[in-house]
């Protein structure tokens, strides 16, 4: 039977080596990065790298352990004018054996772990797949451009002095008390 090929930033677990690091750099050049951008909603991806190491961990677990750096182009919540923003991001992944996480009975109630960087282990560790993982999970949530400015929505009825987010500040009668006996003394 053949075997399966490899993608770049794949690799098969049995051909890691136990007793050593294997390290890798990725780094998707111009088409693999606009497939990316695609993928997960940017308007552009400049620039991407990840650079890491798989290591052996316990008995039959991997650690994946690297350093993504990325540049992304997003649009602008308010303007959609595009927004470009630098990310730096320290990853983890956990490798564990399928026994290493417990199956809860329907119906049942389980406490979530601590550690959410725990992955089922498979036969192939995609540093690639992790990669665009934390990407997406690093990204701004509401890019900004500089010039985006939010109005004062008003609304009030004809006649009726509309009520501005200033005077609904928790403070904004004090400071107003406050000015009133500056005054008077």
């Amino acid at each position: 039977m053949p075997q399966q090929v490899l993608k770049p930033g794949e690799f098969r677990v049995s051909d890691l080596s136990s007793r050593r690091e294997t390290p890798f750099d990725l780094q998707p050049d111009a088409d693999a990065r606009a497939a990316i951008a695609t993928q997960i909603g940017l308007m552009a991806l400049k620039k991407l790298r990840f650079t890491g190491k798989i290591a052996p961990s316990g008995a039959r677990g991997w650690t994946l352990t690297g350093r993504l750096g990325a540049t992304v182009v997003q649009p602008c919540v308010v303007t959609l004018d595009p927004v470009t923003s630098r990310i730096d991001e320290d990853v983890e992944r956990q490798f564990m054996p399928a026994e290493y996480f417990e199956e809860a009975e329907a119906g049942s109630e389980m406490e979530m772990p601590e550690d959410t960087s725990a992955e089922p282990l498979g036969q192939i560790i995609s540093a690639h797949d992790a990669m665009v993982e934390s990407l997406l999970l690093a990204l701004p949530q509401y890019p900004r451009s500089d010039s985006a400015e939010l109005g004062d929505a008003v609304f009030a009825e004809d006649g009726v002095t509309p009520l501005k987010d200033e005077d609904t500040k928790p403070f904004a009668g004090l400071a107003a008390l406050r000015d009133q006996l500056d005054e008077k003394s």
